[in-house]
């Protein structure tokens, strides 16, 4: 289902998902290859992208969501993130239209450029205290989402971040 590569004599990445019909995925936080025990520690920037994946769960262990990673999975609907991932890069989930809410944990310290464009169907999202910046295009185009709590953490906001939400009626 997925393919992984090494990336040290006892790491390996997600390189690919070979079964681009595949619904649900879990993440393992090792493998065995050959009778050796890999640690699983990331995915590589387009793994997932435009794939038909719904539902994705990551093992704890991850220390990031690349670039890209899950571009255009419209589909996705629901994903867990565990607490060890400190950073979400751009456009991560750009195009999900389906993920209706993520909880992005307190490791996290800022939300890259367009991480959640175009997510129509995003109505709700917490972002956690940890957060200190907000980049450009955001959250532009997320036309499901109501209202959003910035916390006082957050020292910046950039240029569009919320552009498009035509729902949106508050920000505190």
């Amino acid at each position: 289902i997925l393919e992984f590569v090494p990336t040290s004599d006892s790491t390996v990445k997600v390189n690919e998902i070979k079964d681009r019909f595949r619904t649900e995925i879990t993440i393992p936080s090792t493998i065995q290859v050959y009778g050796k025990e890999y640690k699983v520690t990331s995915l590589n920037g387009d793994a997932f992208e435009e794939s038909n994946v719904k539902s994705v769960k990551l093992a704890e262990g991850f220390t990031e969501i690349p670039d890209n990673a899950f571009y255009g999975c419209d589909g996705l609907t629901s994903i867990e993130i565990p607490s060890s991932v400190t950073s979400i890069g751009e456009s991560a989930f750009s195009g999900c239209s389906g993920l209706t809410s993520i909880e992005i944990p307190a490791s996290v310290t800022s939300i890259g450029e367009s991480v959640f464009e175009g997510c129509r169907g995003l109505t709700s999202i917490e972002i956690p205290s940890s957060v200190t910046s907000i980049a450009d295009h955001a959250f532009w185009g997320c036309r499901g989402l109501t209202s959003i709590e910035i916390p006082s953490s957050v020292t910046s906001i950039g240029d569009v971040a919320f552009a498009d939400c035509e729902s949106l009626t508050s920000i505190e």
